[in-house]
């Protein structure tokens, strides 16, 4: 079928003139001011053709007119119909990119699908041992629900899939956020996974994001080098990946610093579960940015410091509050820093991006009248990837400082 008949014959989006340019560069988002008019009366969900002015064929996605993102594109093939096989394709490619993790005794949790970068927008699998956790964050991806986890049952043979989205994104769509099981057996109130070979409890029903900082477990060994025999703070610990693995790798002490102090109690007790008495390390529960600047009134200090807070800019209009949060509690850390002290500092702002970032550390450091260095970039783990054609999709980034 040629391009012209398939977006004569069916529910079309036509772009406005000039418009055409991100979608041949197979960027998978068409906002609503870029579409001249929707023919054929599609429902919002349903698969649509996108063509340019001319009425030459581009690409085909899903329609949501409640969305800013008024399509998100799937194909850029013609020939590529958006059937059953199609989702089982995409499936499969998402598994063949993680096939070393898969095959690792040593970790068993990951990322396994990675919307857009893998060219399944608005869906999200993690894996936690046996069981999945699903998000459909997209009103076209929530029409493929059932199928999709027919699918992931089919090619992972899990106990258990969890449904994780209840987050915000979802109400732009105009879904309402929920949580529960989707197929298999309930998974219990703590799952256990390893990670590098270390062990930690997770509970994917009620913690954070689908309950773990997958996307952090490349940077967490890379503390390694670092720790021997230091004094640690972990703040933003939720529940103490990066302490725990400091201790692991011969840290003599861990401050662990959350707001929660539930994700505190789950700190301990996963100390425990790797062999490492919780009675040697210390635990705060209260607001980081104010503990931060009560030890450096007190005259704390340490080795080693890792900043891992949660996301301060949800959106670009977030950013002159963010970047001033972030400001502060890297201005804190560099007066707590020892001479030749470490600090691993994140985002995960999406919206401000690692050069901004750099920047307001730059900021910081001055404030404090330190001399830093950077000796490493962080970034999120090989489970996560970023699709050259979809920059967005960088969202974690970070730096190794070193204040002389």
């Amino acid at each position: 079928m040629g391009k012209q008949a398939i977006s004569g014959s069916r529910a079309a989006v036509v772009l406005l003139p000039g418009r055409e340019r991100s979608v041949l560069r197979k960027h998978p988002w068409i906002f609503s001011g870029a579409v001249a008019q929707i023919r054929r009366n599609p429902a919002d969900g349903d698969i649509v053709e996108v063509e340019e002015a001319g009425g030459q064929w581009l690409a085909r996605g899903s329609l949501n007119r409640r969305s800013q993102i008024l399509v998100r594109l799937l194909t850029w093939d013609p020939d590529e119909e958006i059937t059953p096989d199609f989702w089982r394709r995409r499936l499969q490619r998402a598994l063949r990119g993680r096939e070393n993790l898969l095959r690792s005794p040593d970790t068993t949790a990951f990322r396994l699908v990675h919307a857009e970068s893998d060219g399944l927008p608005g869906l999200i699998v993690d894996r936690y041992g046996d069981y999945l956790v699903a998000q459909f964050l997209t009103l076209g991806i929530e029409r493929w629900k059932g199928l999709l986890v027919s699918l992931l049952t089919e090619l992972f043979s899990p106990r258990g899939i969890y449904e994780r989205s209840d987050v915000d994104v979802r109400e732009k769509e105009g879904l309402p956020m929920v949580a529960g099981p989707l197929w298999g057996d309930p998974p219990p109130p703590l799952l256990e996974i390893r990670e590098n070979g270390l062990r930690f409890w997770v509970d994917i029903r009620t913690g954070q994001k689908t309950g773990f900082y997958l996307d952090q477990r490349e940077n967490r060994a890379r503390l390694a080098p670092f720790c021997a025999g230091a004094e640690v703070l972990d703040a933003f610990c939720y529940t103490g990946a990066f302490g725990i693995y400091a201790a692991r790798y011969g840290a003599a002490r861990v401050t662990f610093v959350d707001s929660s102090g539930s994700a505190l109690n789950l700190a301990r007790e996963n100390l425990a579960l790797n062999g490492l008495p919780p009675d040697d390390h210390e635990f705060i529960e209260g607001d980081v940015p104010q503990v931060l600047r009560a030890f450096r009134v007190a005259g704390r200090r340490f080795d080693l410091i890792v900043l891992d807070p949660p996301k301060f800019a949800p959106s670009a209009g977030d950013v002159p509050r963010a970047a001033r949060a972030y400001k502060d509690i890297n201005l804190q850390a560099f007066h707590l820093l020892r001479p030749g002290g470490v600090l691993f500092t994140t985002s995960c702002s999406g919206a401000v991006s690692a050069d901004l970032f750099q920047k307001i550390l730059f900021g910081a450091a001055l404030d404090a009248g330190r001399e830093v260095q950077i000796i490493g970039h962080l970034h999120q783990g090989s489970d996560h990837p970023v699709s050259l054609n979809f920059p967005e999709g960088t969202y974690l980034k970070g730096f190794i400082c070193r204040a002389l």
